[in-house]
């Protein structure tokens, strides 16, 4: 029996490299490198016949430990809550106030990239506090 060795995240989206670039610092992660025989992305996307020119893009964990994340170019846009989003684990280990604080203040870092706040959840007797936020085109992630 094969197992899965890694994973890759997907995203639909109009505008591949801008939401690539958003979720670089995000999440710290990084372009890699162009294709080989291409010295940038911009050569690279040159070559390609022009209804395929930044169709796609890509970013990866630097220490090579998160997943890839995949963005591809749809002629459709997002009419529905996400089904799957991400969960950037900002507050992990913190709890109370402490945690609200490190929330809200991540929150305002990427309110500033153009991501939008959507709701905060204060903690309850089940769960701690998160925020729920959009990127910046409208995909669902939560501060957590």
């Amino acid at each position: 029996m094969t197992s899965v060795k890694q994973v890759q995240v997907t995203f639909d989206c109009a505008h591949p490299e801008r939401v690539a670039r958003f979720w670089c610092e995000v999440l710290g992660y990084v372009v890699p490198p162009p294709p080989e025989g291409f010295a940038t992305w911009d050569d690279y996307n040159r070559s390609l016949p022009p209804e395929d020119q930044g169709s796609w893009f890509a970013c990866v964990d630097p220490s090579g430990v998160g997943p890839r994340l995949y963005f591809q170019r749809v002629p459709e846009g997002k009419v529905a809550k996400n089904r799957v989003h991400l969960d950037v684990r900002a507050g992990t280990g913190l709890v109370g106030e402490e945690r609200l604080a490190t929330l809200q203040g991540e929150c305002a870092r990427l309110v500033a990239l153009g991501a939008v706040c959507v709701q905060v959840l204060l903690a309850d007797e089940e769960n701690e506090s998160c925020i729920v936020m959009q990127d910046i085109e409208g995909n669902e992630f939560c501060l957590d």
